[in-house]
């Protein structure tokens, strides 16, 4: 049975623009509180395939989306490292040990070895190869290398980033080796989430925007097209979708290039910007402004103008970012609704 996810990745005709959300598994869902709670915290939530396949489904059940997106944590590739990770109630992700000097990167594993030990991820990709419905697709992801060097290199997150860049103008060469290592560990990362099972693969840039536009190329997106060359070679058959955060000076320039299948629009990025400079090449995903969830009157409004804007042509439906936790479901319900209404063909 062909996935419908999948087919609008491709080009191939669809009923309808298929619609998820990220973030989609998470706080604003009751049923997804009450698993946390019985799993203690979000770490031990993220380790434990059983529970982490129960909360990846519940939005399929409750709110109606088209495909499925692993359960998982961005932080566990740099944890498995060999990095101390903690989840602190109030203030997010926590390194013990922010890497410092070159020592500190050496001191942690990579590659094979490094990947071999997300084995919990990859059990509950294989739950959920089971237990999915047979048109539903399934995403696997991972955080960039920028990302993910950005909370290793600043222990936490940040809103100036002052360490990273710092290391970015005073010493390039030792953030090209963080960046290195991380790469060689996450296409091993995503291949394994392939052979395990999953349908599509999402490469996530949360902190794209803290670059500045003449430098994106050379300390993100080279490293992200790597990733996404190494997949598609490989696995043809598998779709990849990029999403950096907070771009549209770097889409305008013309500078978005790769081997991949989809493009994440941002909600700070005009749909008809990315359509100009991308549409043809790539399908775009998004990119609804995720606040607009609080209103159904202001979502189904921008459901319109999307798809007056897209067509139903090279589009999935998304937010722009990820789902808040205190929007209502059955606003999130409505949203998920109206795109399959207003996108009906």
């Amino acid at each position: 049975m062909s996935k419908i996810f999948v087919d609008a990745c491709f080009r191939r005709p669809t009923p309808y623009t298929p619609v998820w959300m990220m973030r989609q598994a998470g706080r604003y869902l009751k049923e997804y509180m009450e698993v946390r709670a019985k799993a203690g915290n979000f770490l031990n939530l993220c380790h434990n395939p059983e529970l982490a396949a129960e909360v990846t489904i519940q939005p399929l059940d409750i709110v109606g989306v088209d495909a499925a997106i692993l359960f998982s944590d961005i932080l566990v590739i740099p944890n498995e490292m060999g990095m101390d990770l903690d989840f602190v109630k109030g203030e997010g992700p926590k390194f013990s040990k922010p890497i410092k000097s070159e020592a500190d990167l050496d001191s942690l594993i990579g590659g094979e070895e490094a990947a071999s030990k997300l084995t919990y991820v990859y059990e509950t990709i294989k739950i959920l190869k089971q237990r999915l419905p047979e048109d539903k697709a399934l995403i696997g992801f991972t955080g960039a290398p920028w990302t993910l060097a950005t909370y290793m290199i600043e222990g936490e997150g940040t809103k100036t980033y002052n360490l990273s860049k710092k290391i970015m103008y005073a010493n390039p060469e030792f953030l090209h080796k963080i960046l290195r290592k991380l790469t060689d560990v996450i296409k091993l990362y995503l291949e394994k989430q392939i052979l395990a099972g999953a349908d599509v693969v999402q490469i996530f840039d949360s902190w794209a925007a803290a670059i500045e536009p003449a430098r994106y190329d050379e300390f993100s997106w080279k490293y992200m097209v790597e990733i996404a060359e190494y997949i598609k070679n490989k696995y043809p058959h598998i779709p990849v979708i990029m999403f950096p955060k907070g771009i549209p000076s770097f889409i305008e320039r013309g500078l978005v290039y790769g081997n991949f299948d989809v493009f994440g629009v941002d909600w700070g990025t005009p749909m008809s910007l990315a359509k100009e400079k991308l549409g043809s090449k790539y399908v775009l995903q998004g990119n609804m402004e995720p606040c607009r969830l609080y209103s159904k009157e202001a979502t189904t409004a921008c459901v319109e103008a999307i798809q007056n804007l897209m067509q139903g042509e090279g589009h999935i439906f998304n937010l722009g970012h990820g789902i808040l936790p205190d929007v209502p479901v059955e606003n999130a319900i409505h949203f998920v609704n109206e795109c399959k209404r207003i996108s009906k063909k």
